[in-house]
């Protein structure tokens, strides 16, 4: 009996405390990206006094890691809040310009042959990471495209299919078949 008891407790317990975090507040998406922005602020602030303790190029590179960090947290942060495609890309566009600033701050160590190899190296790494998010972003594009033709095409369909009713029926089908394809 007891241990019927302690069950119930415990299941009523738990169902509360189910409730009370289904009832909690969702940060909406402005508040996500400030927060977002003000972490990646502090983080940059935390990494730069890290980096003063450093000096010559070994300090440059780490101050180009910490401007490099923020700028990944801040781009997906605002991408995120947009939610668009083109603010994907763009952030993908800026987070490899962050990282190409980076990795020429590392070149600056090198001399001679060995700094012109790791130059074109970044840049080579640059475009390519530019070259991805721009297919990428055209791919997703013509998947859209491809499915409105397909919703279209099987739009088209439903009300051929209506055709073989006629007066009432038919104004069925062909309200059906626009309300399951939003016409």
């Amino acid at each position: 009996m007891k241990t019927s008891h302690a069950l119930l407790l415990l299941g009523a317990a738990l169902s509360w405390a189910g409730h009370s975090r289904a009832q909690q507040p969702v940060p909406d998406a402005k508040t996500a990206y400030a927060q977002a922005r003000e972490a990646a602020e502090a983080s940059y602030k935390a990494a730069r006094a890290k980096c003063d303790l450093i000096a010559g190029n070994p300090h440059d590179l780490c101050v180009a890691d910490a401007r490099a960090a923020r700028v990944r947290v801040e781009e997906e942060a605002e991408a995120a809040y947009k939610n668009t495609l083109a603010a994907y890309t763009q952030a993908r566009m800026r987070i490899a310009s962050a990282n190409h600033d980076r990795d020429k701050v590392r070149c600056a160590a090198l001399t001679g042959n060995e700094r012109d190899v790791c130059l074109e190296q970044a840049k080579a790494v640059l475009v390519a990471a530019q070259a991805d998010a721009k297919a990428d972003r055209k791919t997703i594009e013509a998947r859209l495209d491809a499915r409105e033709d397909k919703i279209a095409a099987e739009y088209r369909v439903a009300l051929e299919k209506c055709d073989a009713f006629a007066g009432a029926a038919k104004d069925q089908c062909v309200n059906a078949a626009k309300t399951a394809f939003g016409k």
